[in-house]
């Protein structure tokens, strides 16, 4: 038994195990004898908590890989570590600098600020892959040297027909070792022909892999599941697995937290650990981001990345509160925390291994949440300049914009929906609330009645007046108004909603009637905007054919006019 040492990493060291029946290995030219089980075993911190978040340029970033990267974030934060960012862009025909550079946008507007990374420098550099080239090949020829690995000569062909025969027997589409024993000799000979080949890894045939996941408790493979697998393809470029593994250990990787989809890489990432000499990190695989129907999430389901999510008017406060808790929880019912309230809560033990449904309804509810704790100069100032941008408005600040985000506010869960409200506030939908069925007992109610009196103290300027005194002269008038009808609660207030605002339903009616008093008097409405003005919705007051409207339904009910005889 021995423990591997190599750059420092806290976590998992690696332990050989003899095992009874060996297996033989070529390295260096001779023969040994070669079988063992490698296993896993925490061992105490002694370095400094480092994580990385390593995403590939080749799409946007999804809510599964931000939350990995909160994940992290968090981790690192709450143990006062470092948290990396590294950027995987091997995948030469799908990586993008325009994704490179939309990643970094994206986290950035998270929050998710990393320590080591691109823009950022750090020790461990550099932090692309794609500039990484001279130190995987500088590694995977140490393995070479060391009989860990071995060329490959095998064309596309001889390997597709490798696995149509282990298909045709029922067995693991696994490499069959053609290369594996070869002499120096046969080497050569194929070397000299220039013959393509690649790298493969020699994989014991028999032992067994057993890490203890922090998420997910022990995990175990067997050898003979998995063939030798190739490390650098013909074309010089690394694989997958060798680059990641090369890259957590010359960067001091403490913790992997990373999306479940990877755990299967772990067998093949623990070998090269063990042929180079490094020890393991420890290991914490996050479950997946479900649908409603419980399957991947994906984008049949809706949006799923964060430019989305930004574009849809979200706050990054409450993406990452809901991303934080898909899939962990404090143990309390709380469910609004800050980013710094995050750190300070979070362990890694108390993520839980089942996949987490993603719910928009609840992240649009989240974010309205956010939206309304925000101080109020801030909220309206990030409303403002929406409806400036959008062309509802010609200034984006000013006593009006103030008025109307607090006016408004209560009904907003995203920014983008402050334009609809402000739109239905400045409109006058009059006729059709009238004709609607849920208007019919307020129409009954005398509402004509209603709108002569308020027609008449709008043209005598008594509402006028009242309205430019603010809040304190219209509760006066609507007082006297009722009393002059002889209406109060519900019988007064209902009818002027409807007659006044044109709605059955809104905020507060006097406030929302003060302010669109303002609007049509501030200047700051664009053409566009729909705004009715007190004028035009009086005007549309007296046409209305209260009759028509009041026995529409029932016609035969009308009075029938008497006629007029003239002598």
């Amino acid at each position: 038994m021995r423990s591997l040492v190599g750059v420092p990493c806290i976590g998992i060291g690696v332990r050989v195990v003899p095992e009874v029946a060996p297996s033989m290995l070529l390295l260096r030219g001779r023969m040994f004898r070669r079988n063992f089980r490698v296993c896993a075993s925490s061992s105490p911190a002694t370095e400094s908590i480092r994580v990385r978040f390593a995403p590939s340029p080749t799409g946007n970033l999804h809510v599964g890989g931000a939350r990995t990267a909160l994940f992290n974030y968090l981790f690192a934060r709450s143990k006062g570590g470092k948290f990396v960012l590294r950027i995987e862009d091997t995948d030469l025909e799908r990586s993008t600098r325009e994704s490179e550079d939309a990643l970094l946008r994206d986290l950035s507007w998270l929050g998710l600020d990393w320590d080591e990374g691109p823009g950022v420098g750090g020790n461990y550099g550099p932090y692309r892959q794609s500039e990484r080239n001279a130190l995987y090949k500088q590694y995977a020829d140490k393995l070479l040297q060391t009989g860990h690995v071995y060329r490959c000569f095998c064309s596309n062909l001889e390997l597709e027909k490798m696995k149509e025969i282990a298909k045709l027997k029922q067995l693991p589409p696994v490499y069959t070792g053609k290369w594996a024993s070869a002499t120096d000799a046969q080497v050569q000979e194929e070397l000299a022909k220039r013959t393509p080949y690649t790298y493969r890894f020699r994989v014991p045939k028999e032992g067994s892999l057993k890490i203890e996941d922090l998420i997910r408790g022990e995990v175990s493979w067997n050898f003979d599941t998995l063939g030798d697998f190739v490390i650098m393809r013909s074309n010089g470029q690394p694989v997958y697995n060798f680059c990641v593994t090369v890259d957590d250990a010359t960067m001091a990787i403490s913790h992997v937290i990373r999306a479940e989809e990877h755990l299967p890489n772990t067998l093949r990432q623990a070998l090269i650990y063990e042929a180079l000499g490094f020890p393991m990190p420890k290991f914490a695989h996050v479950s997946l981001i479900l649908a409603p129907d419980r399957s991947k999430l994906s984008k049949r389901h809706g949006a799923t990345s964060v430019g989305q999510f930004k574009e849809m008017g979200f706050l990054p406060q409450a993406i990452v509160n809901y991303l934080a808790l898909l899939g962990w929880g404090d143990g309390t019912e709380n469910e609004f925390y800050t980013i710094d309230q995050l750190v300070d809560k979070f362990t890694i033990e108390r993520v839980n291994k089942s996949g987490a449904i993603f719910d928009s309804a609840k992240l649009r509810w989240m974010n309205g949440q956010h939206l309304r704790s925000l101080p109020l100069e801030k909220l309206t100032k990030i409303v403002g300049e929406r409806w400036k941008s959008t062309g509802v408005l010609t200034e984006s600040g000013g006593s009006f914009v103030e008025e109307a985000v607090q006016l408004l506010k209560d009904g907003i869960d995203l920014v983008t929906d402050a334009d609809k409200a402000l739109a239905t506030m400045l409109s006058y939908p009059l006729h059709a609330t009238l004709a609607s069925p849920e208007c019919k007992p307020v129409l009954e109610d005398k509402l004509s009645e209603v709108a002569a009196s308020l027609i008449a103290a709008y043209d005598g300027g008594d509402l006028c007046s009242a309205l430019e005194e603010g809040h304190t002269g219209l509760q006066k008038w609507v007082k006297s108004f009722g009393k002059s009808l002889k209406r109060k609660g519900k019988s007064l207030f209902m009818p002027l909603r409807v007659l006044l605002t044109g709605k059955l339903h809104g905020p507060d009616m006097g406030a929302g009637l003060l302010l669109v008093y303002k609007a049509g008097n501030c200047g700051v409405l664009a053409p566009q905007s729909g705004f009715v003005t007190l004028d035009e919705r009086f005007k549309m007051l007296r046409e209305v054919e209260w009759e028509s409207l009041l026995y529409k339904d029932n016609p035969i009910l009308m009075p029938i006019p008497i006629p007029i005889i003239e002598e």
